[in-house]
């Protein structure tokens, strides 16, 4: 007869599924609640009894998932395809080489075809070494810029790093109309317990975060171009006398997430370089990025579904590597920013 260990517990099946059912709601609930707590909170396990900090942007929308899968194998198949010509071309010298990444690509696939486009032009005979000097996100079209050395590359690293570089971006949100023409937002950024970026507070800031990074800083100016395609750019000497409002963030974002949504066209100047960051200062000041669904950005706007979000890389400003002097790039508006504007 085969060995029973004694006085082990007898394993019943549940009596209806609905019980299984109750338990993943009840956990549901909680890890919804994890939003709405207080400010820090204490992880269970007591060995590592650590106050995090708490994200202060909301948690990444159910709907995003299948979207975004469905984006990004789109994508794949796209870049596999992509190959660069002529046109995308910006601005090349000996040193670098700018081009205009479209929507739905990834930066790597540009990196990739990059020696093709060269042997086309036929500008060098030795093959550079090329690397990426600022990334966009797959869906963020605009200005890319590669290096064709390890020591240009290593000098606009330490550019951008010192933030010496200035970028500009253009976006297509919807939201109430701000009340503000330019504003400057600071916040602490980072990834959540569940590896989704979010903002945090300023105060935050270097404080651990569950996976082991620290909370950064994140600045922003945002200047509004236009609300429901009515202009609202004003002219340099008009622009003196324009208040920009400061904010400071320390609690949740107050936003009126009504039926009414307005169309607004905003430029963004980033003054660091974080992942997502203008996506997620447009989604904390409740000005959602039109298609950018991770960031509660419409799906569908006035009867058009959106494959992308609407950002755009518009424009680089920087001292050139070798020769010091400054180099200023512009990329063509997408024809999503010249109807709105």
């Amino acid at each position: 007869m085969p060995f029973l260990p004694p006085n082990l517990p007898t394993l019943r099946p549940c009596s209806s599924s609905s019980t299984f059912f109750k338990k993943l709601r009840f956990v549901s609930m909680a890890d919804e609640t994890h939003f709405n707590s207080p400010k820090t909170h204490i992880e269970n396990d007591p060995k590592s009894a650590i106050n995090y900090p708490v994200p202060l942007s909301p948690p990444l929308p159910l709907i995003s998932k299948d979207i975004e899968l469905s984006r990004s194998m789109t994508a794949s198949s796209k870049s596999s395809l992509f190959s660069l010509c002529r046109s995308h071309v910006l601005f090349e010298d000996d040193c670098l080489l700018a081009v205009c990444k479209p929507q739905g690509v990834y930066c790597e696939a540009v990196l990739a075809s990059v020696p093709s486009l060269l042997s086309q032009l036929d500008t060098q005979k030795k093959q550079p070494e090329f690397h990426l000097a600022n990334r966009l996100d797959r869906d963020t079209s605009g200005v890319m810029l590669i290096t064709k050395s390890h020591k240009v590359a290593a000098k606009l690293v330490k550019a951008f790093t010192d933030h010496k570089v200035k970028k500009t971006y253009i976006a297509s949100c919807t939201g109430a109309a701000p009340n503000w023409q330019c504003i400057n937002i600071e916040s602490g950024h980072g990834r959540s317990k569940f590896g989704a970026w979010r903002v945090y507070a300023t105060s935050d800031v270097g404080r651990k975060l569950p996976g082991g990074s620290v909370v950064r800083d994140m600045a922003t100016m945002f200047e509004v171009l236009s609300i429901n395609r009515q202009c609202c750019t004003k002219d340099s000497s008009e622009l003196e006398n324009v208040k920009e409002k400061f904010m400071v963030v320390e609690e949740k974002s107050v936003t009126d997430f009504g039926e009414r949504k307005d169309e607004i066209v905003v430029r963004a100047y980033p003054r660091s370089g974080r992942t997502h960051q203008i996506r997620l200062h447009c989604q904390y000041l409740g000005i959602s990025i039109k298609g950018d669904v991770k960031y509660e950005g419409v799906y569908e706007w006035k009867g058009k579904l959106y494959a992308h979000h609407e950002l755009h890389a518009e424009s680089l400003t920087f001292e050139h590597p070798v020769t010091g002097l400054p180099v200023v790039i512009h990329a063509p508006l997408p024809l999503w920013a010249s109807e709105a504007l």
